[in-house]
């Protein structure tokens, strides 16, 4: 089972092109608006419809389902295995979490049909819904309030830095094209705080929050541009002191991570599934983990994420597929360079003496 999963989420570039037939069938839908041309959405609420054909349900006798890479994916493994277990009981299937490595291998693995449903951190969501036909439905919150997070700029605690506008040609870190709080809202939101991205400063990609953030504390940037939820959870579970760190600048708040259905599941058995989400109470790990929430609420793409699009509109990175590709294009390169550094360290490293004969 876990080598079919591994195939399956492997990212490959022909699965684009999965579903012409149904592409053609949908070509007579009376509203796409920006979703891809596999999906419709005649009730302009801005995500696919359920198809009209039943025969195009899908009912899997295992769900799998994944979480933001963003970070550490192994330590979501261990956080969410109650989770799993709640959703495998309640919905009475087999249910199966599989780490994901990038917020593109993720987005192909649901548009392929590989994963049933997912959580997709904010800036990504967007791409999910209209590449990949993901229907947001839920998202972290405390009792009746949907919590979210700020964009936050950090510097070392010792550093001269007080205001974004100090940090004109520093190092300055962003997480990946895609994120939100990473690098759209920066671009939007920093120029009002006298601090242009590409004109004051060249963005430096770490390729994670947490990474940017160790940067800081490492010296390797000056300033790092991330999400204040990150932050927080580094901070709680000892992987920084919050005391080395300084908070320069704090944006107004954006919804946390989404959680989404794929667009074709039966009806009945996406109905389930958000109800079980609902009726889930956070272990005390997780409570810890996400910053005090302790339930998944209902949510809704339009309203929730608005703010979200209008920044991605704003910094001309609109959720279509021309910028998903060039996103999966940087992500690739960036991997590959990693990849080509580890070998070339490895290379470097004196053979292990052989062992003595007896």
């Amino acid at each position: 089972m876990r080598g079919a999963i591994v195939a399956g989420l492997a990212l490959t570039v022909s699965s684009w092109t999965l579903g012409i037939t149904g592409a053609v069938a949908q070509d007579a839908c009376a509203n796409r608006g920006q979703l891809d041309i596999l999906y419709c959405d005649a009730d302009n609420d801005l995500v696919a419809d359920v198809p009209t054909d039943q025969k195009k349900w899908r009912d899997p006798s295992t769900l799998v389902w994944a979480y933001t890479p963003v970070e550490d994916p192994a330590v979501y493994a261990n956080i969410f295995k109650p989770f799993t277990d709640h959703l495998e009981k309640c919905v009475g299937k087999k249910t199966v979490y599989y780490p994901v490595q990038s917020n593109s291998a993720e987005i192909e693995a649901m548009r392929s049909g590989r994963l049933h449903f997912a959580g997709f951190s904010t800036g990504p969501t967007g791409f999910a819904v209209n590449l990949a036909g993901a229907v947001p439905f839920a998202a972290k919150g405390l009792g009746d309030e949907v919590r979210g997070y700020n964009l936050i700029a950090v510097v070392k605690a010792s550093s001269p830095y007080k205001t974004l506008a100090d940090l004109k040609g520093k190092k300055v870190a962003h997480t990946a094209p895609s994120s939100n709080s990473g690098n759209l809202a920066p671009r939007v939101l920093f120029p009002e705080q006298g601090l242009k991205t590409d004109d004051d400063y060249k963005p430096l990609m770490s390729g994670g929050h947490d990474k940017s953030v160790l940067g800081v504390g490492s010296g390797d940037y000056d300033m790092a541009a991330v999400a204040s939820d990150v932050f927080d959870r580094m901070a709680t579970r000892g992987t920084i002191k919050a005391e080395d760190f300084r908070i320069i600048y704090r944006s107004p708040v954006f919804p946390t991570s989404s959680f989404a259905h794929a667009h074709d599941l039966k009806p009945e058995l996406a109905a389930k599934l958000r109800e079980c989400f609902y009726s889930f109470r956070f272990t005390p790990a997780m409570t810890k983990e996400f910053n005090g929430d302790d339930r998944f609420l209902p949510i809704s793409y339009g309203k929730d994420w608005k703010v979200v699009r209008e920044v991605a509109e704003k910094s001309g990175t609109p959720y279509n597929k021309a910028a998903y590709d060039a996103e999966s294009k940087r992500e690739a390169d960036a991997a590959a360079k990693k990849a080509a550094e580890a070998a070339a360290k490895a290379a470097q490293q004196p053979a292990a003496p052989a062992a003595p004969k007896p």
